[in-house]
């Protein structure tokens, strides 16, 4: 999975974003943190799915003909919901 040394602020995340990719974002984000808040998934569980992700998103990146700019800001929405899933994994 690649990871920016930089993390952009999550206004700039959401900047010129898809209206319906970025509701389904959040209601992925916030499915897992109820399926961990209900003990159906652990935080690590669900980190991993979302890594998992990144990875599927980096490597069909190309056959699906997005930009380096698209994966990019894709990769870095999708690190931003495994950000809350580490703190989550912290605690």
């Amino acid at each position: 999975m690649r990871q920016s040394s930089e993390q952009p602020n999550s206004n700039s995340l959401w900047a010129g974003s898809d209206p319906y990719g970025h509701a389904a974002l959040l209601l992925v984000e916030s499915l897992l943190h109820g399926l961990i808040e209900k003990s159906v998934l652990t935080a690590q569980e669900a980190l991993a799915i979302v890594e998992r992700a990144a990875e599927v998103k980096a490597e069909n990146a190309p056959d699906l003909g997005d930009s380096p700019e698209a994966l990019e800001k894709s990769l870095a929405l999708i690190n931003a919901i495994a950000a809350s899933l580490r703190h989550d994994v912290r605690d």
